[in-house]
């Protein structure tokens, strides 16, 4: 018993921080959802860039697939791709003009958080790295800390790696993720192939 109460105290602070960025992250996709999921235009903008990607993922297919020696028809072709992309990148251009009001709400939600766990923990270590980072993961790690542990782990890092990592995981599961045909659908967005 008493073996279990040291070990939850030991890691108390850093459950804090997990806690904090999951409500942070609930709190932030119920704001996106008020402001832009439940709205009509939204909807019709990911229906227009699901269908624009559908489209032209089957016209690529179908193109890479049908050997055509008619120079006319490859270029019919072409231009009817060039016109897809063209309207899936519009598309994409406005949901993200779209949900740029809500992306301003959401960042001032998230610096109040972080001013607000900045003051609780500030100067604490509040996890411990089972392995010594590289140096530019140490600098971000060890922010704000005193001491020459690297494997102590600051406030900031916790919640950085938490909030991407759950604010991501959630909104795929709510079913908020980005259309797959959108520019910028991720962090890291796959480079398209046929481009270079």
């Amino acid at each position: 018993m008493a073996s279990t109460l040291f070990s939850t105290a030991r890691y108390s602070d850093s459950l804090t921080v997990v806690g904090i960025s999951v409500c942070t992250a609930l709190v932030c996709e119920a704001i996106s959802w008020l402001l832009i999921y439940r709205t009509s235009s939204y909807k019709s903008l990911k229906s227009s860039i699901d269908k624009a990607s559908k489209k032209l993922e089957t016209m690529k297919t179908s193109d890479a697939t049908a050997v055509s020696s008619n120079l006319i028809k490859k270029s019919s072709r072409t231009k009817k791709i060039d016109r897809v992309e063209t309207s899936l990148k519009e598309s994409s251009r406005d949901l993200s003009l779209f949900k740029f009001k809500s992306g301003a709400v959401v960042a001032l939600v998230l610096f109040m958080v972080f001013g607000l766990l900045n003051s609780l923990f500030e100067g604490k270590a509040v996890a411990k790295i089972p392995f010594v980072p590289i140096r530019v993961v140490q600098k971000m790690s060890h922010r704000g800390l005193l001491g020459d542990d690297m494997t102590d782990c600051s406030m900031a890092f916790l919640y950085l790696l938490c909030s991407i990592s759950i604010r991501t995981n959630l909104q795929k599961f709510l079913g908020f993720s980005p259309p797959r045909g959108a520019a910028g659908a991720g962090l890291f967005p796959m480079p398209d192939p046929k481009s270079s």
